[in-house]
């Protein structure tokens, strides 16, 4: 069993997450992080996508946007855009965005910015995998 230490998911809006966890993995700018108790100070990026929490007995997911991720010999932040919940989800509205994003993407008209529909498309893929909808 690892040893429990404290995390934080914190937004502009609100502190989405706060307790005690044995591991979280985020979603960073060259892959999948993986943080654990006593983890070497750090500071990197938070790429959009699904972020996993285990807990003692437990584990959550939730979709999150860009951010940083700030671990210290105190315990780990993470300071996103988004963060949403499975139960925060509206399901229709992600396809509704994930079909836009595709759409949009498709037609490659030079009026599209082509960045933002991409990243339109990554959060609503993150909402409905952490929803179970895809």
């Amino acid at each position: 069993m690892a040893r429990p230490y404290p995390l934080e998911i914190v937004t502009l809006k609100r502190t989405v997450f706060k307790d005690d966890v044995e591991c979280v993995t985020v979603p960073g700018g060259l892959g999948y992080l993986g943080i654990l108790a006593g983890h070497a100070p750090l500071l990197t990026n938070v790429e959009v996508g699904l972020i996993s929490i285990k807990l003692t007995g437990s584990d959550v997911k939730m979709a999150v946007g860009e951010g940083f991720l700030v671990v210290t010999q105190k315990g780990t932040t993470l300071l996103v855009d988004t963060a949403e919940k499975k139960e925060e989800i509206d399901v229709e509205r992600a396809r509704a965005a994930m079909a836009r994003a595709r759409e949009r993407l498709g037609s490659r008209t030079p009026d599209i910015d082509i960045d933002r529909a991409e990243a339109a498309l990554k959060r609503a893929v993150a909402r409905l995998k952490v929803a179970g909808a895809l």
